[in-house]
């Protein structure tokens, strides 16, 4: 089997003006420090790294230099799309993209990265906590993945089209998911449907195809699928995760992994000499 070609993602980065902790107890930058080393050493290294939203947390203008900042040492492009604690105005003067699809509004994005095509979709709503697609974004969608029919293709973007039974974050989610999945079941290239949001790991199918959540690098909303808790974080082991798409008939084979971020004892050998299992 060939090396496959690897998109990381990561998402809900939350990062707050230098020495400012989110909600009084998180260190949102060290944790994206963190994250940026795991990323640089990690082999094989990632063509690109997506970013699902919520890169600020207020959001202001400091807090976006100080995201510019921390990820200046990342060695990896990278694409991104907001969440509802962005700006999308403040996003845009501080991380310009060319690929960015519009010179206003929405922050919709393509990049071809070798055979694979990565669609980034704006869902935020500015001053609104949760997601919707406008009908701009919708039509651009149908075009883009209209555009080359043969190229598989991972769509991303910020709000989960799906619920996950946490009811206070399910209330914020994609609001016209259904006019999402009605363009995605008409282009059997699109392979993923990629979301942040809920600092949780969580896979399911949406439209046919696998669709994720990704961890986010800092905190998790709290699992609380009985609604028994006020809306809740959980300081957890962080991870991102790790697209890895290999070539092959069709439209290929995706893998999504989960990578915590940390030092971990390992890797150990299973077999010692002469190939005895240890």
């Amino acid at each position: 089997m060939s090396t496959p070609l690897l998109i990381a993602q990561i998402s809900d980065l939350h990062i707050k003006r230098p020495g400012a902790l989110a909600y009084g107890r998180v260190d949102t930058a060290a944790a994206l420090t963190r994250c940026v080393t795991a990323l640089n050493r990690f082999t094989p290294r990632p063509a690109l790294v997506a970013i699902s939203g919520d890169l600020a947390d207020t959001p202001a203008a400091e807090e976006y230099e100080h995201l510019k900042r921390l990820l200046a040492p990342l060695e990896i492009p990278i694409a991104a799309v907001p969440g509802n604690h962005d700006s999308r105005e403040l996003m845009r003067a501080t991380l310009p993209d060319r690929a960015y699809a519009q010179p206003s509004g929405p922050l919709n994005s393509s990049r071809a990265v070798g055979p694979l095509d990565l669609v980034l979709l704006d869902s935020s709503v500015p001053g609104k906590p949760h997601g919707e697609l406008d009908r701009e974004t919708l039509a651009w969608l149908d075009t883009t993945l209209a555009s080359s029919p043969s190229r598989p293709a991972l769509i991303f973007l910020h709000h989960p089209p799906f619920v996950t039974g946490i009811r206070h974050m399910d209330v914020q989610n994609l609001r016209n998911a259904a006019a999402l999945g009605d363009i995605l079941r008409r282009y059997p290239r699109a392979r993923l449907v990629a979301a942040g949001h809920i600092h949780r790991a969580t896979l399911t199918q949406f439209a046919g195809i696998p669709a994720t959540i990704c961890p986010a690098p800092n905190h998790a909303v709290a699992l609380d699928l009985e609604d028994s808790l006020p809306p809740s974080l959980m300081v957890e082991p962080p991870a991102f995760h790790l697209h890895a798409w290999f070539a092959g008939e069709g439209f290929g084979d995706l893998v999504t992994h989960h990578v915590p971020i940390g030092d971990f004892l390992g890797p150990f050998p299973f077999f010692g000499p002469g190939g005895r299992l240890l």
